[in-house]
């Protein structure tokens, strides 16, 4: 069965009276060597279980299936789950459940797996919804070794970007601090049905075994974050004063000066090593003050 080729795709959607919902963005690949790319980069190592958030009619769980130990796919739609069970139908080593990743507990859903082998998560993740799932996935803390996903090709900028750029934010440091991001390759709109407004771009984000960041505070890390990039035109120490209320603007030029930084240096030009260190000093300078 050749889940690519669009006639199929329509002629599975008929027999199965579907429509595609806009609300879960669904939108399915027809090119069937970005998908074979996607099975074969998504991870290195053939054991793997794959999380998959989002399978469609199974386009790409069919082949990670070919080619991992086991694919465990969650489904938000409903009535895509019939359609899975006869796509997917020849596979005794795919799991699919009818849940939505952010109501889904990951730990206990992904502790068997892990007990047996590597996890890595691959996806075709809907555009709406692509940040709120990728940190609830780094934020749960479990050890998959990738996170491969197929995202709006701006956000990929974003996510893959360099401290300096003009694509670098709030979000490409936090990632930074979990992983290393990179891109594998662009998905031009049309080789979709029904094909989104956008191009989107396949990365891969290679998790941190250990991370080489380690903060004092990790809250506090992530609050230096926000506040660095809360008001982006400012400088550094100006965007830090409207995110640490309780410091004075001296106590923050010497946080900031301590680190090594000018006083009208700007949060994107640190990568997340300097903003480590800069949240260790501003940690301790609220330490001091209680």
């Amino acid at each position: 069965m050749n889940l690519c080729d669009i006639k199929t795709v329509k002629q599975i959607m008929n027999m199965f009276h579907l429509t595609f919902h806009k609300e879960f963005g669904q939108n399915f690949l027809t090119d069937r060597m970005v998908v074979e790319d996607i099975a074969e980069e998504c991870c290195t190592d053939e054991n793997s279980t794959i999380l998959e958030i989002g399978p469609g009619i199974g386009t790409l769980t069919y082949e990670l299936a070919l080619r991992r130990r086991q694919v465990i796919s969650l489904e938000i739609d409903r009535g895509l789950i019939p359609v899975l069970s006869y796509t997917l139908g020849e596979f005794d080593n795919v799991r699919v459940i009818n849940k939505d990743v952010m109501e889904t507990d990951l730990q206990e859903l992904l502790a068997p797996a892990f007990a047996e082998g590597p996890v890595s998560v691959c996806a075709n993740l809907p555009y709406y919804i692509t940040t709120p799932i990728l940190m609830k996935l780094l934020e749960s803390g479990l050890p998959f070794d990738y996170i491969t996903i197929m995202i709006q090709a701006e956000v990929a900028d974003r996510l893959c970007a360099k401290a300096g750029t003009k694509d670098y934010g709030a979000i490409t440091a936090v990632l930074a601090y979990y992983g290393e991001a990179e891109k594998l390759f662009t998905v031009p709109a049309d080789r979709f049905i029904p094909a989104p407004k956008v191009n989107s771009t396949v990365i891969r984000i290679r998790l941190h075994r250990e991370k080489p960041c380690k903060p004092k505070n990790e809250a506090m890390l992530f609050r230096t974050i926000k506040a660095a990039f809360g008001q982006r035109r400012k400088t550094l120490i100006n965007a830090l004063g409207a995110g640490f209320s309780e410091l004075t603007r001296e106590e923050l030029v010497s946080a900031v000066t301590a680190c090594g930084h000018d006083v009208n240096i700007r949060g994107e030009r640190l990568d997340i090593a300097q903003f480590t260190a800069l949240s260790d000093r501003l940690n301790e300078i609220l330490i001091q003050k209680v």
